[in-house]
């Protein structure tokens, strides 16, 4: 049987996933997230994953502390959802861990203490949201989208008319599509994370070809004329520029 998003969800909570078609028009763009449910309850862990998998994310459970941090340790995660009362450590010592080693992947702590100062603590710590048992489906889903979106990357990078989809590994130029090689495409990266800044011909040699030194060809100028080719002579305006003496830059000028 399926609960209605809109009903709570508690330790002792018998319900599965929410309906789908309630919820998934909410964020029509999102992307599908791996994310990591530590809870001891597995009633809890059960309605989660059932309900979050249907939203379209992937899951990963654990019971207990110790088992999360192997996992956290050899895998790698978008997000936590971290219940504070484990049977083995303290949520928070689990989170101050992750920190101290470094660990930055965002985490919602979820718990039936609502007390003001744990709250305030747990967000001190390093978590990133908080929510209290028992809770309503749609809130926790909201709330996992808010931090996903703050903690992702662009999905798409734009200079005038050219967009580099990074989630689709696509270009488009005025919306049509540009066919590029494995090292056009590296070679458009690169300059596009520093849109509007010289990108010099010793980084495109280090960050495309993993070149430290001057290998003494022209290796650099006959890709970037082959990116021209794609990305700029069927166009009216050119975006990639060479400034003489000092290597490339992409930009839209007036």
């Amino acid at each position: 049987m399926k609960t209605s998003p809109s009903a709570p969800m508690t330790g002792s909570s018998s319900g599965g996933a929410p309906h789908e078609g309630s919820l998934a028009r909410m964020t029509p763009d999102m992307q599908t997230a791996r994310i990591l449910v530590i809870d001891d309850d597995p009633r809890i862990r059960g309605v989660l994953e059932d309900g979050l998998s249907e939203m379209g994310m992937e899951i990963v459970t654990a019971g207990d502390g110790a088992a999360a941090l192997e996992k956290l340790r050899s895998d790698t995660f978008d997000m936590v959802l971290l219940d504070v009362m484990l049977p083995d450590i303290l949520g928070w010592d689990l989170l101050s861990t992750l920190r101290e080693e470094g660990v930055e992947t965002p985490v919602i702590l979820v718990t039936a203490r609502d007390a003001v100062d744990e709250r305030v603590k747990g967000l001190l710590m390093g978590g990133d949201d908080y929510v209290v048992k028992p809770f309503v489906f749609s809130e926790l889903w909201a709330r996992i989208q808010a931090v996903l979106r703050r903690h992702r990357p662009a999905m798409e990078t734009r200079v005038g008319d050219l967009v580099l989809d990074h989630m689709k590994g696509t270009v488009t130029r005025a919306g049509q599509p540009v066919d590029l090689t494995r090292v056009e495409m590296a070679l458009l990266r690169r300059l596009l994370e520093d849109a509007g800044h010289v990108v010099s011909r010793s980084e495109l040699l280090t960050s495309v070809w993993n070149i430290d030194f001057d290998p003494g060809t022209n290796i650099v100028e006959v890709h970037i004329r082959r990116l021209r080719h794609k990305v700029d002579k069927p166009f009216e305006k050119p975006l990639i520029h060479t400034v003489r003496g000092q290597g490339y830059v992409i930009e839209d000028r007036e």
